[in-house]
Order: C-alpha cells, then sequence, then structure tokens
C-alpha cells in the first residue's frame, strides 16, 4: 500500500432530520486541527436525498471540500446503500483518515465499511491526535473496563478509521458564510440491487431524559448507599430543573434505569454545571464528564479521585450535605424568582 497516495482528512457527515447531526460538527472542529497538523485539506461526506445544501455549514463549520452522494436511494439510511457509496469514493479519492460519529449509524457504517476496505477501525474513541511526519492517527479510548487510556495506531493500512464518541470534541464557532468545493458523486445503484427495503419508520413514543443535551445534571453513584439515600439526588436535581444521571453501579443495581448512566458504557455529557454526589471517580465514570463546564463533588472519602477531578469539592456525608443544599437552592430560587415578578 502506498501511503503516498492517501491523503486528507474525511468526516461523514451524518444526516438527522434534515440538518447534520451534532457530532459531525463535532467531528468537523476535531478534523480541521488534524487537518491542520498534516497541512491538508478536511473533507466531508454527505449522503442522502435532498441534502446538497447542508454541504455550506459543513463548510461554516470548517470543512474545505465536501463529496456530496444526493438520491432518492439514500433516502432512508440503509448499511448497504451508504456502504457501497463510502467504499466508492474512498476508494476514488484516497483520504488519510476517516472518522465517524460513534452513533448507532455511525458505527454500523463504520464497521461495515472496515470489513471492506484493508483497514482497521478504532471504536468509541475520545482523544484524537495525529504524528505531524508520519500522519499516524493517535486514536485513544478507555480500555480494560476504563481502568487505563490506550491509544491505537494503524501503522500499515489506510484509511485510518474511527468512531468518536459524542460531546467528546469541541465544533468550531460557526463562520457564517464561509464556502468551499462541493464535488457531486453517483454510483450506479438500483433499488432492486438492494437486498434490504425500508416498510415503514415507527418513532418510539417512550419519552426518555436526554442527559446528553442538559445544561444541568445531579448524578448519584453508591456512596449513597441505597435507592431511599438516591432521592437526595432527585431532590436536588428537581430543585435546579436539572437532569439526573448515575454512575454504572448505580444503573446495575436497578436504582434508576440505564438512559441516565453517565460514562464509558453510558453517556458523554458536556453540561455547563455537573454534581457528582457520593461517586468516586472511576476513570469510567470520569470520561463521560470529564468536559463538564462546572464539576461538583460531594464525598465522604477525601482520597477519592473525584477531588482531582472536580472544580469544587465537599468532603462529608451527602445523606446530610445535599439536602441542605437542595434547601439552599430552593431558598435563592425562590428569591429570584419573586425578584422577577418584582415583588421584592
Amino acid at each position: 500500500m502506498n501511503f503516498e497516495d492517501y491523503r486528507g482528512v474525511w468526516v461523514f457527515i451524518e444526516e438527522k432530520d434534515g440538518a447534520i447531526a451534532p457530532v459531525s460538527l463535532e467531528l468537523l472542529g476535531a478534523g480541521r486541527q488534524l487537518a491542520d497538523k498534516r497541512k491538508t485539506e478536511l473533507a466531508g461526506v454527505l449522503i442522502g436525498e435532498n441534502i446538497s445544501a447542508l454541504a455550506e455549514t459543513a463548510f461554516e463549520y470548517g470543512a474545505d471540500k465536501v463529496y456530496v452522494y444526493d438520491a432518492p436511494i439514500y433516502r432512508f439510511y440503509r448499511t448497504e446503500t451508504y456502504m457501497r457509496a463510502m467504499l466508492a469514493c474512498v476508494e476514488k479519492h484516497k483520504p488519510e483518515i476517516l472518522l465517524y460519529g460513534a452513533t448507532s449509524t455511525g458505527k454500523d457504517l463504520a464497521s461495515a465499511v472496515a470489513t471492506d476496505l484493508p483497514t482497521g477501525l478504532t471504536a468509541d474513541t475520545t482523544q484524537l491526535d495525529v504524528e505531524e511526519d508520519t500522519g499516524l492517527l493517535l486514536a485513544s479510548r478507555p480500555a480494560f473496563g476504563g481502568n487505563i487510556m490506550a491509544t491505537i495506531l494503524c501503522k500499515k493500512y489506510r484509511p485510518q478509521m474511527a468512531t468518536v464518541r459524542p460531546k467528546v470534541m469541541k465544533a468550531l464557532p460557526r463562520k457564517i458564510g464561509a464556502s468551499g468545493v462541493v464535488v457531486e458523486e453517483c454510483i450506479p445503484l438500483k433499488e432492486e440491487d438492494i437486498r434490504t427495503k425500508v416498510l415503514e419508520i415507527v418513532r418510539s413514543t417512550t419519552r426518555h431524559v436526554r442527559i446528553d443535551e442538559a445544561d444541568i445534571i445531579v448524578a448519584g453513584g453508591k456512596g449513597l448507599g441505597s435507592p431511599a439515600g438516591f432521592k437526595v439526588v432527585q431532590q436536588l436535581a428537581e430543585a435546579l430543573g436539572a437532569a439526573v444521571g448515575a454512575s454504572r453501579d448505580v444503573v446495575e443495581a436497578g436504582w434508576i434505569g440505564h438512559h441516565h448512566q453517565v460514562g464509558q458504557t453510558g453517556v458523554t455529557v458536556t453540561p455547563k454545571i455537573y454534581f457528582a454526589i457520593g461517586i468516586s471517580g472511576a476513570i469510567q465514570h470520569l470520561v463521560g464528564m470529564q468536559n463538564s463546564g462546572l464539576i461538583i463533588a460531594v464525598n465522604k472519602d477525601p482520597a477519592a479521585p473525584i477531588f482531582q477531578a472536580c472544580h469544587y469539592g465537599i468532603v462529608g456525608d451527602a445523606l446530610t450535605i445535599v439536602p441542605m443544599l437542595t434547601e439552599a437552592f430552593k431558598s435563592a430560587l425562590g428569591r429570584k424568582e419573586e425578584a422577577d415578578a418584582g415583588k421584592v
């Protein structure tokens, strides 16, 4: 394999409900840094129906070029159609690095593409870097149950591919009016050639808490002792209008549902404020919340690792301290509401 033939950093741009998925905007920001380091271009790959206009948004978030596959056959995501388009694009233009969001679509597509290309795939990456001279992608992710961070290299094959967790990278500030090159691509693909058919899209009617979209999260761990103790977390969250998060141990114990879990095997979050209540701070939890704007920890163990990651820490019994915080916040918020209403 002649590595000189492979140039450029690519991002699979995932479309969701007529807009670019947030994780793809985050990856354009990360990709821009990698491309600048390698002194090469950043390109996006858009696949779908009536999605060409989204290329303008990609340019505004850092892309130099966008390859577009726009046809009715790509209206719904299907592994086979998207895989064929991506394979054709990669084989034709030969990127050095190709990044996907670690969403259900991104992970499915990346693994399918990796089976047909002579290359590997690093899954659920949380850190990215590149060696300027060699072009080696340094894709890091938690390993061995989250106890270490492993940096994985693909030394013998190209493109180097990775899926990247949502919320761990930062999108660049939007540059309104930024422009780039649109390359319209197509391959001879007919509906009768595709083995899977989309008969109906059924959207879930169950409302789940989206903790990855919350500005404030109050998360609890096994240090709270019991489901009854965990209620102090829920009460503080209610007082603040915050989402409730949890450590893996709490979820596995059945105190709260899995969609509240923060960490390596849960959700990665970046709220403005994150309360870690009774959470020791194991690395598998830290990787899911360490980029929060402000981290406040309450734990009775002064040696807990969470105190190395937080901005403010309180050493003490959470079952005593958290109710005091809840009452203080209720009182402060009550005075603010009265002031806003002109009563004070």
